[in-house]
């Protein structure tokens, strides 16, 4: 049995061929967890799946539970962002990709995970959500809807695993620098304005997607084991105040 926070743990990442899942994939590995990571897109010691193809997902946990025998955490974090076209310039397929991906996803890999893991008497599953998802101005209408419906799902799947020992809870990412973000931050560094990236949040910064799988590993671990239907928010302080035209500054001039 391995050692650390997530000792002899099996883990499933979606989405884990680049930015938060790579790296959480990276972090559940050195906590002593037997990850297997998954992503549409190929690469080395990846297995190949679409988060949000029934098919694939059934697939991904069978074959998991088969070669390792059993599931104990599942961090459905793959999503698309469909950038930020108003509503006026969306079309109806646009939207029904992005809910497919970003919120048929999760609710696959709950609907897949859970029997696994009531077999090991309980387990622990993070869905990635986002800041967008609590209010607007944060993505897209698409990108918001589906996450909004993210965070009322872990609620919802949290209540109808009652007496399992599944835990469900979403993470509410704020601005963090992915491939799903690197338009902004290219642009923002072409301007010459990359030092204003994030300066909406009280920390004053984007934030790292180590900062994202941290709390991953969090939810994900023994540590949280009281934690259950929630919406953790790591965001910087941004979601925590509405903007404001003007405030108060202490800081030295």
């Amino acid at each position: 049995m391995g050692t650390g926070r997530l000792g002899g743990k099996i883990a499933i990442v979606t989405g884990a061929a680049s930015g938060i899942g790579l790296v959480a994939t990276d972090l559940f590995r050195r906590e002593g967890a037997t990850v297997v990571g998954a992503d549409i897109s190929a690469g080395d010691g990846i297995v190949p799946a679409d988060a949000g193809r029934e098919d694939d997902v059934k697939r991904l946990i069978e074959d998991t539970v088969s070669k390792y025998g059993g599931l104990d955490i599942v961090f459905a974090n793959a999503g698309i962002s469909g950038g930020l076209s108003s509503i006026f310039e969306q079309t109806a397929e646009d939207w029904a990709e992005i809910l497919r991906v970003d919120l048929i996803g999760p609710f696959l890999a709950i609907k897949h995970a859970a029997p696994a893991m009531k077999a090991r008497g309980g387990g622990s599953i993070i869905c990635t959500a986002s800041v967008a998802g609590l209010r607007s101005g944060a993505g897209g209408a698409a990108y918001s809807a589906a996450k909004a419906g993210v965070i009322n799902l872990v609620t919802t799947a949290a209540q109808q695993l009652s007496g399992t020992g599944i835990r469900v809870n979403a993470i509410c990412r704020g601005l963090i620098e992915t491939g799903m973000t690197e338009v902004i931050y290219q642009t923002a560094r072409d301007k010459g304005v990359a030092h204003r990236i994030g300066e909406l949040n009280p920390l004053q910064r984007g934030g790292e997607p180590i900062e994202i799988a941290n709390a991953a590993l969090f939810l994900a671990s023994d540590e949280s084991s009281y934690v259950n239907g929630q919406a953790l928010v790591v965001d910087g302080g941004l979601s925590s105040s509405h903007p404001t035209a003007r405030r108060f500054d202490i800081r030295a001039e």
